[in-house]
């Protein structure tokens, strides 16, 4: 898998400096366009706004509060980062964390031009988290855990560092539905957010296995054929995924 995620580094490298997404590129793609309201926008640098490639606004649903410490798996040009920093406050803090270096470097000038204090962002891969056990309240992710290769590894870390009580928050696609083995195994489709994303039941059992509770899988987008780079008509959606490590 080595490989894939060479491609996957590559592909999200050179979307930090062309802008291009899922399917498209800019406003255009169907699975990145109209997550966030015009007062989001205007809040951050238009670099972060311009570089998002996520599947939703994690950051609106997370019920974020003044004082917590929140990391976003995948960070990409620091949209979720900066907008969670607004919430939690100069009392909170936020990790932004990256395997891509455009990316990091695009988001810590999007950092400097937010003039965010309360944000660092870190180099490295989800499946390995850089932070010690019990450090965060919450973790967010958009439309990044179905790039990994080992997905059980991405939740026992996430559930390894958060601390008792804490909360998972993310956006991800997931799939309802047969999708085919050609498509599962195409490394284009991968890279392009469709081919990694899991069943919602298989979501739902990596993290009961990986420790936690109150799991709850909430359908956002249906994507249609065309949505989904011509693959898999109505198969796949965007959802927002909720948990609970228990206290």
């Amino acid at each position: 898998m080595s490989d894939l995620k060479d491609q996957i580094r590559e592909r999200y490298g050179r979307a930090a400096t062309t802008g291009s997404g899922c399917c498209g590129s800019g406003g255009t793609d169907p699975v990145t366009r109209g997550h966030y309201s015009e007062a989001d926008r205007a809040s951050i640098p238009a670099e972060a706004a311009g570089a998002s490639l996520g599947c939703g606004n994690p950051v609106a649903l997370a019920d974020l509060r003044p004082g917590e410490t929140v990391l976003d798996l995948g960070s990409g040009g620091g949209i979720d980062v900066l907008l969670s920093a607004k919430r939690v406050g100069p009392s909170g803090r936020v990790y932004g964390l990256d395997m891509t270096d455009e990316m990091l470097a695009l988001a810590r000038e999007n950092q400097r031009r937010a003039g965010a204090t309360n944000v660092e962002f870190l180099k490295g891969d989800i499946e390995s988290i850089p932070l010690p056990d019990a450090s965060v309240d919450v973790i967010l992710s958009n439309c990044v855990i179905n790039l990994a290769t080992d997905k059980p590894r991405v939740f026992a870390g996430a559930f390894r560092v958060l601390r008792p009580s804490g909360r998972l928050a993310v956006h991800d696609i997931v799939t309802k539905g047969a999708v085919s083995a050609d498509l599962r195994a195409s490394a284009e489709a991968w890279i392009g957010c469709i081919a990694g994303a899991l069943d919602e039941d298989d979501y739902r059992r990596l993290l009961e296995a990986a420790g936690f509770h109150d799991v709850s899988i909430t359908p956002t987008r249906v994507y249609t054929e065309q949505d989904a780079c011509g693959c898999g008509d109505g198969a796949f959606r965007s959802a927002f995924v909720r948990a609970v490590k228990p206290g």
